[in-house]
C-alpha cells in the first residue's frame, strides 16, 4: 500500500553504522511499527526505538534528554525540497 523505502533505511543505517536508530512514526503509520522494526532490526545490527509521541511533520524532532541515537528516521508524507535562494 505504501512504499516506505525500508531499503533505503536499511542501506543508511549501514553507511553511517548506526548501532542504535530511533524511528520516529505518524499516527498514520503506527500500526506497521512492529513490521517495520522487524525489518530494519533484521537487516542491520542496529537496536531500533520508536517514538510514539505526537508527530506533526519533518520539523517535529522528538526531544529527548540523556538518550543517545545513532540515526533519527523520521517517516512523512513530504519530501523535502532543497530550495533554492
Amino acid at each position: 500500500m505504501y512504499d516506505l523505502e525500508l531499503d533505503r533505511v536499511v542501506m543508511e543505517i549501514k553507511q553511517v553504522k548506526a548501532k542504535k536508530v530511533l524511528v520516529q512514526l505518524p499516527d498514520g503509520l503506527k500500526p506497521k511499527a512492529e513490521m517495520i522494526v522487524d525489518y530494519i532490526e533484521k537487516k542491520t545490527k542496529s537496536t531500533v526505538f520508536l517514538w510514539l509521541g505526537s508527530c506533526y511533520g519533518g520539523c517535529d524532532v522528538p526531544s529527548f534528554s540523556g538518550l543517545k541515537f545513532d540515526l533519527v528516521v523520521q517517516f512523512g508524507h513530504n519530501k523535502f525540497l532543497k530550495e533554492e535562494w
